[in-house]
């Protein structure tokens, strides 16, 4: 009885790997997602162009940006993806941080899982390490106030410096700060919620410099007036309606067939058909607007009366931007010409103006009283750059949204990292048992990041790192990191390299409980869903990176 057939349980085109050969394949593979975006961090920053599929190009050095466009095989690799995309939805920034951190994590647990440690307790130690760097940055943090523009535009431009408009610096940053504080809005206690989304429009322009870009104290929009001769293209301080019915004849819903005995009968029909016209119009007209908007269709007749009386019309407009004229300009949205009151129309604008950009014309409301809603004109070269600045602007946008919702700033340049890391390591002594070595290990792991900025400065990485840990050993002059531009070790508070404190706490949170879930994966069964053509040929196994061949980078899909 001892020789038994073997007992087959799963299916032979499954393909089942555990234990530690899962460990070591799914650390190589966030490794090898960490290294694709390692060189993006930091000002001194390199950018990636990636082709999809459709044969356009993407240039960018936006950590999500790049990993959004680029297609994985490894499940582990796009658990890390996942990460660059929730730390863009929460906080905008730091996706190539989040990603760099959760590589090194696994990284420096890949010792501990040789040496045969459980996954449960690097994880242990692990999150122990992060509730310590939470509280470090609690500490270290400094307030702000969200008035004062220069801290403002301190925090917003170390955020952008990395990007690509960072020889624009000012000019995006203020851009962002602009709009943001005009979209805000209070809710109470010392709260403000910013809508980035709904309310602020970024239009993109090509043509012109990226100087005249601007925000507009109120919004513009991609149309002209219905019949730009007989309308008035610019009126001051205008009078506005908005709309969001049709003005034209009413047709039936299901078809009708209406027999009509007499010639005259049909000349009653048609002059009912005006007069219903003439009528909605009579109801807009009574309250003398300058500007008469609507989401729908306009018929020629409602135009003839509408310029007859000296009112500009704008047709099929989006729903969005009508949203927005609404908060620009103070008018409520009606649905039905005879609900119209006085309150509904808008008179907080104070220009209307068509004017011609590139080969368009533009629908301005500008020099709104106090608007709540703003459009970014940006204006640049090509589609290209203008891409790459929209997606800049929508990070500087953010940073300045999270200041606003929560003011308190950490040093950049890698300096709350190290002070983080310092700290931790002074804590590891007094951790208790075998959590001690991976709790020193995630300390380690901080470092990552300044002694990434230190690379992509193209310095010499371990003489700065050795002064920078020996300046930060005993855990004071918090503010002492690396001015990636230079590469000199200075004080951050001189520079003005700031970081919001929301995106540093997030990016830590979002790192190391990646970097447990992956560890704590140890079995991988691949193959379930797929039914194969009888005829096909087995699939091919997915190449995994070894440690060789990280350096002459071969991640470039053909």
């Amino acid at each position: 009885m001892a020789l038994h057939a073997p007992v087959l349980v799963l299916k032979d085109s499954l393909k089942r790997e555990s234990g530690a050969k899962v460990h070591q394949a799914n650390i190589q593979a966030a490794k090898a997602v960490a290294d694709i975006i390692r060189t993006t961090l930091g000002p001194r920053s390199m950018l990636k162009m990636l082709l999809d599929a459709g044969g356009g190009i993407v240039v960018t050095n936006d950590g999500n940006a790049i990993l959004r466009e680029i297609d994985i095989a490894h499940p582990a690799a796009k658990s890390m993806i996942e990460l660059s995309r929730t730390q863009d939805e929460e906080v905008g920034d730091g996706t190539t941080s989040v990603i760099v951190l959760a590589g090194e994590m696994l990284h420096v647990a890949q010792a501990f899982i040789d040496k045969n440690y459980h996954p449960t307790v690097i994880c242990r130690a692990y999150t122990k390490a992060l509730d310590d760097a939470i509280a470090v940055l609690d500490k270290i943090a400094l307030p702000v106030d969200v008035n004062d523009r220069g801290a403002m535009l301190g925090l917003v431009k170390s955020s952008i410096g990395t990007k690509f408009t960072g020889q624009f610096g000012d000019l995006i940053a203020d851009l962002a700060i602009d709009a943001t504080t005009t979209a805000g809005v209070d809710l109470g206690q010392g709260m403000r919620e910013v809508d980035i989304k709904k309310y602020i429009k970024v239009e993109k322009v090509p043509g012109g410099q990226l100087e005249d870009s601007r925000v507009l104290k109120g919004v513009m929009i991609n149309k002209d007036v219905v019949t730009p001769g007989k309308m008035r293209r610019k009126i001051v301080n205008p009078r506005i309606i908005l709309l969001d019915c049709p003005v034209e004849y009413k047709k039936g819903e299901n078809q009708t067939n209406a027999e009509l005995m007499k010639e005259e009968d049909w000349q009653v029909l048609l002059e009912m058909e005006e007069e219903y016209i003439k009528n909605l119009c009579a109801q807009i007209l009574k309250f003398k607007p300058d500007l008469v908007i609507t989401e729908k269709g306009l018929s020629d007749l409602a135009i003839h009366y509408l310029s007859k009386a000296g009112v500009s019309a704008i047709r099929r407009l989006r729903k969005t931007d009508n949203n927005r004229i609404a908060k620009a300009c103070g008018a409520v949205i009606v649905n039905r010409p005879e609900e119209l009151q006085e309150s509904d129309v808008g008179t907080g604008a104070g220009l209307f103006e068509v004017k011609k950009i590139g080969d368009e014309f533009f629908a301005f409301i500008v020099d709104c009283k106090d608007p709540k809603a703003c459009t970014v004109l940006l204006r640049g070269a090509s589609k290209d750059v203008l891409n790459e600045v929209e997606r800049n602007l929508q990070d500087a946008m953010s940073v300045a949204r999270n200041i606003l919702k929560n003011p308190k700033l950490l040093p950049g340049g890698g300096a709350t990292e190290l002070t983080v890391s310092a700290t931790l390591k002074q804590k590891s002594s007094s951790v208790e048992g075998v959590e001690k070595w991976p709790y020193e290990a995630a300390a380690l792991a901080f470092e990552a990041i300044p002694r990434t900025l230190a690379q992509n400065c193209g310095l010499n990485v371990i003489r700065i790192m050795t002064q920078l840990q020996g300046k930060h050993a005993n855990g004071e002059n918090a503010w002492v990191g690396i001015d990636g531009r230079s590469g000199d070790i200075v004080d951050m508070k001189e520079r003005k390299i700031w970081d919001s404190y929301s995106v540093k706490a997030q990016t830590f949170k979002t790192a190391i409980e990646a970097a447990c879930m992956l560890l704590r994966i140890d079995d991988i069964v691949s193959g379930i869903k797929k039914k194969q053509a009888p005829g096909a040929s087995a699939p091919k196994q997915p190449q995994i990176e070894t440690e060789g061949d990280v350096d002459n980078e071969q991640m470039i899909p053909e």
